[in-house]
């Protein structure tokens, strides 16, 4: 299959694997338990991804239930509310689809994604899920050449969101997302500060309320994790040290695909330390394990990113050697 490429038609019949689509002569009546049905799918593959990150499955059946939820609304009729919910579904799918794009670089694609995702989500009317798709779509302008400006648009649209304003569990994570794009565009000074707003806003926050799933992974540790991101964008890489072994101390056990990225990072602020032998030996825990085992695409980057600066800091030492031919069988068997 062409990575790059999504027919309609593969889609579609993706779609009508996952849930029956009544006949549209019918035209059947459309409730609560359809929207049910979808936000339980879309649990699941948030949990796929949580585990193991994007990948083209996971985005083909994201977008394959995107188009199940609006061959409801097509084919059936139902109230506002369930349209709206329908709408909504739509966006959360895509978004996923969004999500898994950008861990595997594919920026043309990933854009087309945010496009669609962004439009069913306006159509929703809701939000929540206008935020989730303006965190993504500063991550995804970091991956483009010159775009921390575009970055930081998304990360303030995101941050003046109406869910903002509501809750401050999204605001905890809209202004974490704007210190890394202040950052990246080199406003030391006000990411700094918006990390300190970050850590307000989660600490008002009433963890029992009822969110989406997606919202699940975030918590304190996951800001320790995105405040170390920021250090070590500004230099930081003492202070980003520091906040990494916090987070991976207090990750959730079901967070795999952020503990192999926090460890990668961290492996890279050891090395930029000068801390040679450490650092190779927490790069090495996050090779796969198994022949066939893949890494998340960031992931995999980070750790691309690890290898070229280790062999110019140290290209005679011996920890350099071993982690050089562990790195190079495991990407001998990434699929």
């Amino acid at each position: 299959m062409d990575r790059r490429h999504f027919t309609a038609g593969a889609v579609a019949l993706a779609a009508g694997t996952l849930l029956s689509v009544p006949d549209a002569a019918a035209r059947p009546r459309v409730g609560m338990s359809d929207v049910d049905a979808l936000e339980l799918r879309f649990t699941e593959l948030v949990a796929a991804d949580n585990a193991a990150g994007g990948t083209l499955s996971l985005e083909t059946r994201a977008l394959a239930f995107a188009h199940h939820a609006l061959e409801r609304i097509k084919v059936g009729t139902a109230s506002t509310r369930v349209k709206s919910r329908l709408y909504a579904s739509a966006a959360a799918f895509t978004g996923t689809a969004l999500w898994s794009a950008i861990d595997a670089r594919e920026i043309e694609r990933a854009e087309r994604h945010f496009d669609r995702a962004l439009r069913y989500a306006r159509l929703a009317q809701d939000p929540v899920a206008e935020l989730r798709l303006w965190s993504h779509q500063v991550l995804l302008s970091g991956q483009r050449p010159g775009g921390q400006s575009d970055a930081l648009a998304a990360a303030e649209a995101g941050h003046r969101s109406a869910a903002c304003r509501r809750d401050p569990l999204y605001r905890s994570l809209a202004t974490a997302r704007l210190a890394r794009a202040q950052a990246q565009a080199g406003e030391c000074t006000s990411a700094l500060r918006s990390l300190d707003h970050a850590r307000a806003s989660l600490r008002k926050a009433d963890r029992a309320a009822q969110r989406p799933s997606w919202i699940g992974f975030y918590d304190e540790a996951e800001l320790n994790g995105l405040t170390a991101l920021v250090m070590e964008d500004t230099g930081r890489h003492a202070d980003a040290e520091a906040f990494l072994h916090m987070a991976l101390t207090r990750l959730r056990p079901d967070l795999l695909r952020n503990r192999g990225y926090y460890s990668a990072t961290l492996a890279l602020s050891q090395l930029r330390q000068g801390e040679i032998e450490r650092a190779c030996a927490t790069a090495l825990t996050v090779l796969p394990e198994e022949a066939g085992d893949s890494l998340a695409g960031r992931t995999r980057t980070l750790l691309h990113i690890f290898h070229r600066e280790l062999r110019t800091a140290a290209p005679n030492a011996r920890s350099t050697a071993e982690w050089a031919d562990r790195y190079t069988q495991a990407k001998g068997t990434q699929p």
